[in-house]
């Protein structure tokens, strides 16, 4: 490991899924989740969570709504992109959104959005893949790997600096945990676990 990745814990999967989970399990009251895929996180979150769910992906969004009643949510998920988040300004408590951040167009202009539809002083849990540390073998290899990946995973950047995105977006960590996960073939992967304010 080289001194770039010292005091940076190295998990696997697993712990990675239980930390997920626990700050998914913090959110509580108006719930937006950004991406929200085919409903990964429903059995991480509060019962009491009033939960609204974005997600563009037509067959996805098919598989979520059939999931979302499930887990006894009545909303209808909303067909649209994070850069135009179709509810009213200060509409929601908080936002949630694991491995979003990395794939969308613009994450400047979520991030604007995420602000403008949160409550004043309204929080934010983003869980993402991240660019390794400027100068690296594993920054070399995202800069290479990155426009297939962005192919292939759903338009995954593996090379965005999103704590840096946030921190111009106004978004004030509370609790900032940054990780590699173990991977193969190409060496552990750079993760980001965000729990902050507005």
């Amino acid at each position: 490991m080289s001194a770039r990745g010292a005091g940076v814990p190295l998990i696997d999967d697993d712990a990675l899924d239980d930390l997920e989970r626990e700050l998914v399990g913090r959110l509580r009251g108006r719930v937006l989740e950004i991406g929200a895929g085919e409903g990964e996180n429903f059995g991480a979150m509060h019962p009491d969570v009033e939960w609204t769910g974005l997600e563009p992906d037509a067959r996805r969004r098919a598989e979520l709504a059939t999931r979302a009643r499930e887990w006894r949510h009545e909303a209808a998920p909303l067909d649209a992109v994070a850069e135009a988040i179709p509810l009213p300004d200060a509409s929601v408590d908080a936002v949630v959104g694991t491995y979003v951040l990395c794939s969308v167009r613009d994450p400047a202009a979520v991030l604007a959005e995420v602000r403008r539809v949160l409550v004043p002083g309204g929080r934010v849990v983003f869980v993402d893949h991240v660019a390794a540390p400027p100068r690296t073998l594993k920054r070399a290899v995202q800069a290479v790997a990155t426009p297939i990946a962005r192919r292939v995973c759903h338009g995954c950047h593996w090379n965005r600096d999103t704590e840096a995105a946030l921190a111009a977006a106004g978004f004030t960590g509370t609790d900032v945990r940054r990780l590699r996960v173990r991977s193969r073939p190409f060496g552990p992967v750079p993760m980001l676990l965000f729990d902050g304010r507005a």
